[in-house]
């Protein structure tokens, strides 16, 4: 059978368990599982004597076992097993008197310690890794790592002996020397063959091998309570052994040689290993070459070399199983700079297409509507958005497609400029779409524009087309729409639908861009009759840092919107400890008073109902990643992890909560935290308060029908339910001038640009307004510390630099809010401009040379991957 990176796990590993634990990882096939990187490397463990233990610091060595007992604790349950053990032969090659030690483990479940006591018989060889203590005037490890050694004429015995000699000839420095296996290597000759049978009863062959596997530094991974990091480690070792590896990448930069250490060859009840790949049956050269073939490299071999670069097997082999920690990150360097250059060429690449289309040219005239549409604003344009009207201007009047990203803050006046530009494809005759991510936001906007239209000549249709209209209204504005009458149309995802037709169509506007896939963005150039591609503009009031989105928005020119119309006052952000009920509940008073005189209050909440469970969409948008990580989060990604698995779409409407920003303890499991807070517990919790008696509430969530939805919105706007409590639904685009107060629970769970977004729901009137960020986070914690950045700080820019920042690697063009996998899991967008730059620079240069990358077939498969992986181009909300 043929491994290939597409090839499933569940056609490989035997056991099904494992194959769904690691599902609910993200990790599904053989690529996801050489991609789940890990979070840390362990340093490598130092050989020591047992007279040579220092307490609380790690240590290994070689060992027989004296005795061995099993004592039933009388005070609670359970059992304690001690077995003592003897270094005496391994210490003569340190040079110092041998001594004893006591090995102490701990069960409740007599089945483990029946399986530890029958590996620890006496006389048994083994060699330990732990940290020693001291206990009762005796030195203890306590649950250390054992392998058990097969008996040999050239096993325990032997082996001592050489490494007797080979400490005696200056080799025995194990912790010291450049390569920190080459003492162990050279000090134990390799065992005789044992007994047929013996590597399924035993961990290792020789004293030697056990030595390299505890000594030498181990990946940790982001696990979950399914899976523990070890059993994820020991699957992607026997994957990568099925692959074709047999040894450890080494230094001098070859997939196998002398001095590697051996891959252990996974057990049938691990992996389904196949006919005539037993553990002889593969020569360590020829697994390098089928490691080499079955996953071959992407970059183009010209700038590996030129950037002296691993090839990208011996990279996943020296990140799974590294030889030392100079090596892990030599390896993960190599495929840093790979999503680098795939992602850079992908950009370039689409950038170029765009350039080579045919769009509709629309002129300004004169009397244009442009200019009716400015003169007949109450106010005047900033000078920021006079300049990006007349750069879009400039770019509609082309025969090319437009392709613009226009980011401003919250309230900068986007939408006159969207108008603006599609005013002028009307003028030229064409019809013109703004796209919304909810029918709130549509009718919003549909009401908005009609209003700032409906004085100019001569009269612009104005059509409002989304998902949840009656039949006989969505008729008539698909109707309006395939007439091809030049007009606006401002839909919602009902404009991606096969019956929305609009022929004439010019300009596609589309709002908060994070939320709508590049597939969907260009589901739109087939709406056309004549083949022409429209121009694009694409909104956003998430703040992206300036060189990230120079960075990655290569296919898009952009346009930014700094400055603020006259009249909005700062928003004053205040952070709230959940456990300070005095103030909790002045908030809750002053809450009340801001009702009194007229205004309105969100209270955001991250869960609908107080049952839904918080693992099923704990990732609003990336993970890390991680979930991720995985970046999880990620993804992971998370999550989030930049590697981990992602919360579906539906499931992202239940838990709206942004939470990138998974913890993890030094094992790579998850860290429990308490539950999230939820509309109808808090709703009816604030209810009951003293402050708001005779107050009446509304709420409000992505399950609420769309007909519920505006009819909620109304209410609150007008005043009937002055406090609405609702999840991240609204988030986006929600207009409620009178509204001057936000209470957000979880806010410590949130990544820090979707605060800046909730935030920004508050003060669109003019009058004074205040944020409140429920926390439950640890003093001194991260959490804290991200709360504090937006505490501090109005700067969308500012923050969202901060944010990439915390959240570290990866997942920054990655599908995460809608369940999808990122092709981004390593490359850091702040910290690695410069390696992004070099690589953009070489991309242009291979694509000036090849432009469909004939000559590069795997590197032309990983760009497309790369498009089909990342369907949205921001994930910093």
């Amino acid at each position: 059978m043929s491994i290939t990176m597409d090839t499933t796990l569940a056609s490989l590993v035997t056991n099904k368990r494992r194959v769904s634990a690691l599902k609910s990882l993200g990790i599904v096939t053989v690529g996801d599982a050489l991609t789940y990187y890990p979070f840390r490397v362990t340093e490598p463990v130092p050989l020591r004597a047992i007279r040579e233990a220092a307490p609380g610091q790690q240590m290994a060595f070689a060992a027989v076992i004296r005795d061995m007992r099993v004592v039933p604790m009388n005070a609670r349950r359970g059992y304690r097993l001690e077995a003592t053990v003897d270094d005496a032969d391994f210490a003569r090659s340190r040079r110092v008197p041998g001594s004893t030690a006591r090995l102490t483990f701990f069960s409740y479940r007599k089945s483990y310690v029946d399986w530890v006591s029958m590996r620890l018989r006496a006389g048994t060889s083994v060699v330990v890794s732990g940290m020693p203590s001291e206990y009762m005037g005796q030195l203890q490890f306590t649950h250390p790592e054992i392998l058990t050694v097969a008996p040999g004429s050239a096993g325990t015995g032997a082996g001592l002996e050489g490494y007797a000699r080979g400490a005696a000839s200056g080799n025995g420095a194990f912790a010291g020397s450049t390569d920190p296996y080459a003492s162990a290597q050279s000090a134990y000759p390799p065992a005789a063959a044992a007994p047929s049978g013996a590597a399924l009863k035993y961990d290792a062959d020789t004293v030697q091998e056990a030595l390299t596997r505890v000594c030498r530094p181990r990946p940790v991974y982001h696990a979950s309570s399914r899976i523990s990091s070890e059993h994820i480690h020991e699957t992607i070792l026997g994957l990568l052994w099925m692959m074709g590896a047999r040894t450890s990448s080494t230094p001098d930069g070859q997939l196998a040689g002398a001095g590697s250490a051996d891959i252990v060859a996974p057990t049938t009840d691990t992996i389904a290993v196949q006919n005539g790949e037993e553990k002889s049956g593969t020569t360590a050269e020829s697994g390098a070459e089928a490691l080499s073939q079955s996953i071959p490299d992407v970059l183009p071999e010209s700038v590996r070399k030129a950037k002296n670069l691993m090839h990208r097997a011996e990279a996943f082999l020296a990140i799974h199983d590294p030889a030392s920690t100079a090596r892990f990150k030599e390896a993960i360097e190599t495929l840093r700079y790979e999503e680098a250059f795939v992602s850079q060429t992908s950009l370039l690449k689409a950038r170029s297409h765009a350039h080579k289309s045919a769009a509709h040219s629309c002129p300004l005239v004169t009397d244009s509507l442009r200019d009716q549409f400015i003169a007949s604003l109450p106010f005047s344009l900033t000078a920021g958005q006079q300049q990006v009207i007349h750069d879009i201007a400039a770019d509609l009047a082309h025969d090319w497609p437009m392709q613009r990203l226009l980011q401003g803050e919250v309230g900068s006046g986007k939408t006159v400029v969207a108008l603006a530009a599609m005013l002028q494809a009307v003028d030229a005759g064409y019809q013109a779409v703004l796209v919304a991510p909810t029918q709130v936001l549509a009718e919003q906007h549909a009401e908005t524009i009609g209003r700032m239209v409906e004085q100019l000549k001569p009269a612009i249709p104005v059509t409002l087309l989304t998902g949840g209209m009656k039949l006989a209204a969505r008729r008539k504005a698909l109707a309006a729409a395939a007439s091809g009458e030049p007009g606006i149309i401002v839909a919602t995802h009902a404009a991606f639908s096969k019956t929305f037709q609009a022929p004439h169509l010019a300009l596609v506007v589309i709002d908060e861009q994070h939320r709508f896939g590049v597939e969907q963005r260009e589901s739109l150039n087939a709406k056309t009759d004549d083949g022409t591609t429209p121009h694009l503009l694409v909104m956003t009031a998430t703040p992206i840092p300036r060189t990230a989105a120079m960075t990655w928005f290569g296919d898009l020119d952009i346009s930014w919107l700094t400055e603020l119309p006259g009249g909005r006052k700062p928003i004053r952000t205040v952070v709230v400890n959940e456990a300070d009920a005095a103030t909790m509940g002045r908030m809750f008073a002053h809450i009340r008073a801001r009702v009194d005189a007229g205004e309105r209050a969100y209270i955001v909440c991250p869960r609908i109902d107080a049952d839904d469970e918080e693992n099923e969409g704990g990732s609003g948008v990336s993970s890390a990643a991680g979930s991720a990580r995985g970046r999880a989060a990620a993804s992971g990604s998370s999550a989030r992890t930049a590697a981990g698995g992602r919360a579906t779409r539906a499931a992202a409407d239940v838990i709206g909560i942004d939470d990138p920003y998974e913890t993890f303890d030094e094992n790579g499991e998850t860290v429990a935290r308490p539950p999230l807070h939820a509309v109808a517990e808090i709703a009816d919790r604030l209810q009951k308060l003293p402050q708001f008696q005779g107050i009446r509430f509304a709420t409000l969530t992505g399950r609420d029908k769309d007909d519920v939805k505006t009819q909620v919105m109304a209410d609150f706007a007008g005043g009937e339910t002055p406090i609405l409590v609702s999840t991240t639904v609204i988030e986006v685009g929600v207009d409620v001038k009178q509204a001057s107060c936000i209470v957000i629970f979880d806010a410590d769970r949130y990544g820090l640009s979707q605060l800046h977004q909730l935030r920004g729901r508050v003060g669109r009137g003019g009058t004074n307004s205040w944020a409140f960020l429920i926390s439950r986070a640890e003093p001194g914690s991260p959490a804290e510390q991200r709360l504090e950045v937006i505490h501090h700080s109005l700067d969308g820019a500012e923050i969202a630099q901060a944010d990439l920042e915390f959240r570290g690697a990866g997942d920054v063009l990655g599908d995460a809010q809608s369940g999808g996998k990122s092709s981004l899991k390593l490359l850091r967008v702040v910290k690695d401009a410069d390696m992004i730059a070099d690589a953009r620079t070489r991309a242009e240069q291979l694509l000036a040379a090849d432009p469909e990358l004939a000559g590069e077939v795997q590197l032309a498969g990983a760009v497309l991957d790369f498009t089909r992986g990342n369907e949205t181009f921001l994930t910093s909300s």
